[in-house]
């Protein structure tokens, strides 16, 4: 594909969520932000999320829904004022299609087959980027598909694409909206797990990867916060001495390596610190956090519909929405693509 055009790729995530009716929302309701977007998944499941939304809105002859337009392979230019849809999963009938708001194998395969075609066409340099609706991990797992998440999906065909093993393809999820950006040490693993995992290996690898992020995305090195893993970050080792034995140690490598690192601190103010507002910028530009919950919930707190899933390590620039298939919203035509949205121009902006 010339290099004059690399379309971005919108995964549909789990057809029985939400995922189909942002992404046609954001079509409709943002078609300067969607331009140049092509719609990898399932013809029939975005013909139905349309049909949702012109169901829940008849009497709105103002958001009237573009048309849906399938193609047959990437386009070297993407046709204006349509859906445009590439099929990449097995096609069924919209009567076909799985219900809304239920766990099934079919829609959980074809969520990992078109992040699967979208991640491939990435590494093949032929999308400038990805951004993922949002998948069900029970989905996944009912259809077979040995990872619990797009994280280490993604993961995994990059190490693929390299020649090289996936523990040689480290990654790391960035939660990010306007006011704070959060690192994660570990990922979807249980919490004694996520405990196992903070190492000095481990923590100093979130660091290198945190900091090469964003030295490529902003051109500066970034300060990064670290929080501590116990209440009060240890108390000087009266309540836990991973602070002492762990933390500490790897942020003083991490110093001699020249990267800006502060810490530990205590977990329960950290974030507060590292929040930027318009009036007062935050202490760092990211916080490092040492689990999934202890980094997540803060960047959810202040807003749901504003926050974006970057993933760090990978050679291709991937985002996704801070929410996921909200089944109890799916059919109703009153999900919002907000955070879509927000991941679609963190996307356009990693992208170049």
């Amino acid at each position: 594909m010339s290099n004059a055009f690399k379309p971005i790729a919108l995964t549909l995530g789990d057809v029985a969520g939400i995922g189909p009716e942002i992404i046609a929302k954001s079509f409709r309701e943002a078609p300067d932000q969607t331009v140049g977007c092509v719609v990898v998944g399932d013809v029939s499941a975005m013909q139905r999320a349309i049909e949702v939304l012109h169901g829940a809105q008849p009497d709105q002859p103002h958001l009237r829904l573009l048309p849906l337009s399938r193609l047959q392979d990437l386009p070297r230019d993407v046709p204006a004022l349509t859906v445009p849809v590439l099929q990449v999963t097995s096609e069924r009938s919209v009567a076909h299609l799985p219900a809304w708001g239920h766990v099934s194998s079919d829609a959980g395969q074809w969520a990992a087959d078109a992040v699967t075609w979208a991640a491939n066409a990435a590494l093949r340099g032929e999308v400038s980027a990805i951004v993922t609706a949002p998948l069900h991990k029970e989905a996944l797992a009912a259809a077979g598909v040995p990872f619990p998440g797009h994280t280490e999906l993604l993961q995994a065909c990059a190490a693929m694409h390299a020649g090289v093993a996936v523990s040689d393809m480290p990654v790391r999820m960035m939660l990010a909206n306007d006011e704070l950006r959060t690192v994660l040490v570990s990922i979807h693993v249980s919490l004694r797990n996520a405990i196992e995992a903070v190492t000095v290996e481990n923590i100093l690898q979130t660091l290198r990867i945190t900091h090469q992020a964003q030295l490529r995305a902003t051109g500066q090195a970034p300060h990064m916060g670290v929080a501590g893993l116990n209440p009060h970050a240890g108390e000087g080792g009266l309540l836990g001495r991973e602070e002492l034995d762990i933390i500490i140690p790897a942020l003083q490598q991490a110093h001699a390596e020249g990267l800006w690192v502060s810490g530990p601190f205590a977990p329960d103010t950290v974030f507060m610190r590292g929040r930027s507002t318009p009036d007062k910028r935050g202490e760092f530009d990211v916080v490092i956090a040492m689990y999934h919950d202890q980094g997540l919930i803060p960047v959810k707190y202040l807003g749901v519909d504003e926050g974006v899933n970057v993933t760090l390590g990978l050679p291709l620039v991937r985002t996704s929405p801070d929410h996921g298939t909200a089944f109890d919203l799916a059919g109703t035509g009153k999900a919002s693509p907000a955070s879509f949205l927000a991941a679609l121009a963190m996307a356009r902006k990693l992208a170049g």
